[in-house]
């Protein structure tokens, strides 16, 4: 498998350093507010990429994705709202995971919080570790990482240094791109802020600090094998991770860098600090599928920007709608022969789907040898060319498809749960089908006029009628 490595800006050959299991880390929601389909077009690429690695190569995984429950705005929004920062990014947490489940993406094997004590003494001890390499300072309380004694920093972002403001000092967990300063570790307490001292002085953790200690403490000694995340992420937080885990190890962090570029609305990067956000909520309330929004923020490459429209998401509905379709239909070819050219066809396809993921997760060219195969094979059930053997064939190469994309099982699972309840669906098509046997089909017509109004479509074949969701 070949990935891109921003560190490098090469594509390369990936294979885990043991060979076997695969150590990634990737940066998780700041809970402050529930996640936008911005955040999670990143989410889904780096589930992808978790797939291929596990599904499609044979690796074992160890995926850490965290949550930042302490920053600069979970203090603020927390105190806004009068609650506490516990109880208020609690909410936002349960959130999050709702939304992974209704999306498809695999569980990773640890989501650690921040906040959690075993996180906190990790990130001291990395303080304390930066401080007896002479890489840190003090100022008001505070530690501060001093940028100036790693000649590598920059080395991600590809910073200029004669731009690296010597001796200036940063506070907040956020800041413009190339605003190279020296930034906090250890925040000392302000009134009203959460408080911890695990031999830093009281205080809380900069944003930096927590990632870097938290993959370090869950994946072992670096060099980890994979760190992913939004494409903002590279400066200042990534480029920051790198400085303090090699500034205090003395060991490569990590050996390869994925990022997934923006999801765009209306030539804007879709953020909430823009306002321009929609959530995985807001979609299904406006009567899209989650399926079709997986599908949506999957087909671009994931190093490309993505535009997002209402219009796009219903051809990305359409799309996923014509496979589900098609793969009932192959499920409905239950007699004739098996035909070698079929076999031959579908395992050119595997092989085809399989190089496409391989080559930098191209999930748009690996869609494109699906459909290709399914107008083949739509071809063949017409002409009689595809028999119950063959049919048996198709449906485990889409199943094998599925194990990367994730998209045909998340359809089936939406359809296998009904708008109505499924015996008052088939008490009404048993109704219909009996009105239509003594030619009431004025009846008839209105029992499939009102399963649809109410979210449930009737289609009639040589087989009998099936439903599915509207």
């Amino acid at each position: 498998m070949r990935l891109f490595n921003t560190l490098t800006r090469t594509e390369e050959t990936f294979v885990p350093a043991d060979g076997k299991t695969v150590r990634m880390y990737s940066c998780g929601l700041t809970v402050y507010a529930r996640g936008h389909i911005g955040n999670f077009r990143t989410f889904l690429s780096l589930d992808v990429l978790r797939r291929a690695l596990r599904h499609q190569e044979g690796y074992g995984m160890r995926h850490v994705m965290n949550f930042t429950d302490v920053d600069d705005k979970t203090i603020n929004a927390s105190a806004q709202a009068g609650m506490s920062l516990l109880e208020y990014t609690d909410r936002y947490v349960q959130a999050f995971r709702d939304d992974c489940a209704t999306l498809g993406l695999e569980p990773v094997e640890e989501s650690p919080r921040a906040t959690d004590e075993a996180n906190l003494r990790a990130m001291a001890d990395m303080i304390g570790q930066l401080t007896a390499r002479g890489h840190t300072y003090e100022s008001n309380g505070s530690t501060y990482f001093r940028i100036a004694t790693l000649a590598e920093y920059g080395k991600l972002a590809r910073l200029d240094h004669e731009g690296i403001q010597a001796g200036a000092r940063v506070d907040s967990d956020t800041y413009t791109k190339q605003d190279s300063r020296d930034f906090v570790l250890w925040k000392a307490t302000k009134e009203g802020e959460p408080t911890w001292d695990y031999g830093c002085g009281p205080g809380r953790p900069g944003w930096h600090i927590e990632c870097s200690a938290m993959a370090l403490r869950l994946l072992g000694e670096g060099p980890i094998d994979i760190h992913g995340g939004g494409i903002d992420l590279v400066f200042p937080h990534h480029e920051n991770e790198i400085a303090q885990a090699e500034g205090a190890t003395g060991r490569q962090f990590a050996r390869f860098w994925v990022h997934v570029e923006f999801l765009n609305l209306d030539h804007e990067k879709m953020s909430k600090s823009l306002g321009n956000v929609y959530t995985v909520q807001d979609i299904l309330d406006r009567g899209f599928r989650a399926s079709a929004l997986r599908y949506l923020l999957i087909s671009v490459h994931y190093r490309k920007q993505l535009t997002f429209s209402f219009d796009i998401l219903a051809q990305a509905d359409a799309a996923l709608t014509r496979v589900t379709d098609f793969l009932a239909r192959v499920d409905g070819v239950t007699g004739g022969e098996a035909h070698p050219v079929v076999a031959d066809r579908v395992a050119r396809a595997r092989a085809d789907f399989r190089e496409r993921i391989a080559s930098d997760l191209n999930v748009p060219g690996a869609l494109g040898v699906m459909f290709e195969l399914l107008r083949e094979m739509n071809a063949g059930i017409d002409q009689g060319n595809v028999g119950h053997a063959d049919a048996a064939l198709i449906r485990e190469a889409f199943d094998e498809f599925d194990k990367v994309v994730g998209v045909m099982g998340l359809r089936r699972a939406e359809e296998l749960a009904p708008p109505i309840p499924e015996e008052e669906i088939l008490a009404l098509i048993e109704d219909r089908k009996q009105a239509r046997r003594i030619r009431k089909f004025a009846k008839a017509d209105d029992i499939r006029k009102n399963l649809e109004a109410r979210g449930v479509i009737l289609e009639d074949s040589a087989t009998g009628t099936r439903w599915k969701r509207k």
